[in-house]
């Protein structure tokens, strides 16, 4: 119940867990994993189906539990806002290939990146 009520599911303890919002469906994946005390945590694509409202309250969520629960978490998204906002350091694959690595800053302005994601007349 501690751990339900620091990610904010305690209101949701006595529900179903496919009753419950997609959001909150998301956190509470995340709580059962939690719940082993991890010290790295994989995250699958965890914003996939979401709005871009749920998507901003889980960029949120993931820089919490990094915070709080001194976590190491690998990302694999392709939600761009997320992953330039919650990772410190990126690698950026392209059909399967290992194009870049770097920081955010660095990806943002990486040719490679650029023209792999926005075509080539963006680079």
């Amino acid at each position: 119940m501690d751990l339900l009520s620091q990610l904010g599911l305690a209101d949701f303890a006595e529900e179903k867990a496919s009753s419950l919002p997609y959001g909150a469906q998301r956190r509470l994946e995340i709580a059962r994993a939690l719940a082993t005390r991890p010290k790295f945590l994989l995250l699958d694509e965890p914003a996939a189906g979401m709005n871009p409202q749920e998507s901003e309250e889980l960029l949120q969520f993931i820089r919490r539990l990094r915070d709080e629960f001194d976590l190491t978490i690998l990302l694999i998204e392709h939600d761009m806002k997320v992953v330039m906002n919650v990772c410190d350091y990126i690698h950026v694959l392209d059909q399967g290939v290992h194009i870049a690595e770097g920081t955010p800053e660095e990806i943002k302005a990486n040719p490679r990146v650029i023209e792999a994601y926005l075509g080539k007349g963006a680079a």
